[in-house]
């Protein structure tokens, strides 16, 4: 309930456009939390590979959430970051007979068998995220995420634009073909020199310290690129201690990562828009229920990738603080 005020607060400001979108913010205003529908209450579940503490997925998870409270949903959300732990979750909410699921891809191979025993028990399955290249393939509605390839892309014609020689990608998750995806297609666009340096992402003080010697070693590296959010302010660590020059740069927004492009500690940040992903694959799904709707017609639904730098960041700052950006 709390969500859905802050949201109308931030909407009342389109009221004086006339248009749908300030009737849709008069219609939340009034719902009050309470369902916009009158459809069955039907039961979605979101699994996820995110570990514990992620903050990109409590945003996620806060999209999907103030969707399900407006579409009547009963909504269920686990997560695991053990793909077969993950796989598992999946077989449950399909023994549960739930009316629908969204499912990240991060290990699509782990994946395939429990995603294709919930479309052969007649669930609807949209795939969220990561995954996208296999969505289809694995029966999935659509997939709605941002191109990881292509998002590694835009983020090295942005370091071409800075002038940079020499990056160092940040892969804090082995295994996770989205990772792979971004890193490489940073190396695809990108002028200078990409190389891949991977960490073990459950434990802060390890990727500072190998982040921070792989910048003494080699003061040629001008820029850092982390694949998350949380890693982005250890990198700034890491740098500080090596006392180097480089430029760090991430994936992914959140309140510190706004704080840091706005005071000049971070050069920018590729915007994927994870509270989107949440709402959009509950709309979806309960779209699907009750009109047979797919969006996409075959194709991803992209949600990013969004360049931010210290000129935007002010303005999404209150997003941020509210745990919507």
């Amino acid at each position: 309930m709390a969500v859905a005020g802050t949201l109308c607060a931030s909407l009342a400001g389109c009221s004086s456009t006339g248009g749908k979108r300030a009737e849709d913010a008069r219609k939340a205003a009034a719902a009050q939390g309470k369902a916009a529908v009158d459809t069955p209450r039907w039961t979605f579940a979101m699994i996820t590979h995110s570990g514990d503490g992620d903050t990109f997925w409590d945003i996620v998870q806060s999209g999907a959430e103030q969707a399900a409270v407006k579409d009547n949903i009963n909504f269920l959300y686990s997560h695991d970051d053990e793909a077969q732990q993950q796989a598992q979750l999946v077989d449950a909410a399909v023994d549960k007979k739930v009316d629908g699921i969204i499912v990240t891809l991060a290990k699509p191979d782990a994946m395939k068998a429990a995603v294709a025993r919930a479309v052969k028990a007649g669930i609807p399955v949209v795939t969220v995220n990561s995954g996208s290249a296999q969505s289809k393939e694995f029966g999935a509605l659509t997939h709605i995420g941002q191109d990881e390839t292509i998002a590694g892309q835009a983020v090295g014609e942005e370091l071409n634009k800075r002038g940079r020689k020499k990056a160092l990608c940040i892969l804090h998750e082995q295994g996770n073909v989205g990772h792979e995806q971004r890193c490489a297609g940073l190396k695809e666009t990108f002028d200078g020199t990409v190389q891949n340096l991977y960490v073990t992402g459950t434990s802060m003080p390890d990727v500072q310290s190998a982040i921070e010697a792989k910048l003494q070693s080699d003061r040629s590296v001008d820029a850092v690129v982390t694949l998350g959010a949380p890693y982005a302010d250890t990198a700034v660590k890491a740098k500080q201690g090596a006392g180097s020059d480089a430029e760090i740069d991430t994936f992914d927004l959140n309140a510190k990562v706004a704080a840091g492009l706005k005071g000049g500690t971070l050069g920018f940040a590729v915007d994927q828009q994870p509270y989107l992903q949440g709402y959009e694959a509950v709309d979806l799904l309960w779209l699907y229920k009750y009109n047979a709707d797919v969006l996409g017609g075959g194709k991803p639904v992209l949600t990013g990738p969004q360049i931010i730098t210290k000129d935007q960041a002010g303005a999404l700052a209150e997003y941020t603080e509210r745990g919507t950006r």
